[in-house]
């Protein structure tokens, strides 16, 4: 088996890579990255389980027919995922994000080749109480350049998969848990380095008790996993979490091996603080099982910094 990994030495794509050969012993894993964030080290000490090729690319540049001809899937992960950040810069991350995902989605759908697209459950954006893949359009109201982007490229490879493209799109839930190649943007990974750094967490006055979707980045390996084996490639959209929760949640986690913690409650507003619940029963109907703690995956990440702000 050949599996290329493109975005391969991020969060989710050093974790990913390393399970896969697991999951898939012998398999050839040809991991493509620009390295524009710089994590040589997710490249140390892969499995030895896996036979492992690393290309040093922009797919937005390269020429992907030769890696994709022979691949019998391609998990897209390459992306500048910095929602936060993208409001000054939209018209670059588009540019960027959605080039990408249109070369990619072309090639594998040129070549026959299996493609798993990873959207972002952002792109929901709603203050209804439960969504799920079939809301209304009112329902997609995204609230960053990078959501938005996710969207457009949702539509692209979902209307290239009426089309003949094999292909999946899933909407994953806001990461964390410890990877290689981790980051510290997102919600729950940047409150346990707030933590452990002594640094109060600035929620917004009223979102406390705001639900958001999250997914264990164990969940999120596994779900690609059992993409792969069970063949499910049937064009659709599949939201991907490993469970709903409130801020409040992740701070009384956070609090079991902080206890020091303190949240600074602020009055202006701050990105993506509209509450509302996703449902994953789609994929669960699929047969996949979510097996994600919270509290366990908060203590490992605690655990790698423990002895980073030492008094």
């Amino acid at each position: 088996m050949k599996i290329v990994i493109t975005g391969a030495l991020g969060h989710i794509g050093s974790y990913v890579s390393r399970d896969l050969a697991i999951q898939f012993p012998g398999a050839e894993i040809v991991m493509i990255d620009n390295l524009m964030t710089q994590r040589f080290a997710s490249l140390f000490n892969l499995p030895a389980v896996g036979r492992y090729r690393f290309i040093e690319a922009d797919v937005t540049k390269m020429d992907l027919g030769k890696e994709f001809s022979n691949a019998d899937v391609v998990i897209h992960l390459a992306a500048i995922t910095d929602a936060a950040g993208s409001f000054d810069k939209a018209e670059e991350l588009e540019a960027n994000n959605f080039t990408a995902t249109s070369k990619i989605a072309d090639a594998c759908n040129n070549l026959g080749t299996k493609l798993i697209s990873i959207s972002s459950t952002s792109v929901y954006g709603t203050q209804h109480e439960l969504v799920d893949e079939n809301c209304t359009i009112d329902e997609l109201k995204p609230q960053s350049p990078y959501a938005a982007t996710k969207l457009k490229e949702e539509n692209l490879i979902t209307t290239l998969a009426q089309s003949g493209l094999k292909a999946i799109v899933c909407r994953f839930g806001t990461i964390y848990g410890v990877s290689q190649g981790m980051r510290f943007h997102t919600a729950v990974n940047k409150f346990c380095w707030q933590a452990v750094m002594n640094q109060p967490i600035t929620v917004w006055s009223t979102a406390f008790d705001q639900k958001r979707p999250y997914l264990d980045l164990n969940d999120a390996s596994r779900a690609i996993t059992f993409i792969i084996k069970k063949n499910l490639f049937d064009g659709s959209i599949y939201n991907v979490l490993s469970h709903n929760s409130t801020v409040k949640d992740i701070v009384s986690k956070i609090r079991e091996f902080v206890p020091s913690l303190e949240v600074s409650f602020v009055n202006n507003r701050i990105m993506n603080q509209l509450s509302y619940e996703v449902s994953s029963k789609k994929i669960t109907d699929k047969g996949f099982l979510f097996t994600g703690n919270l509290r366990k995956a908060i203590g490992e990440t605690i655990n790698i910094l423990s002895h980073s702000n030492f008094k």
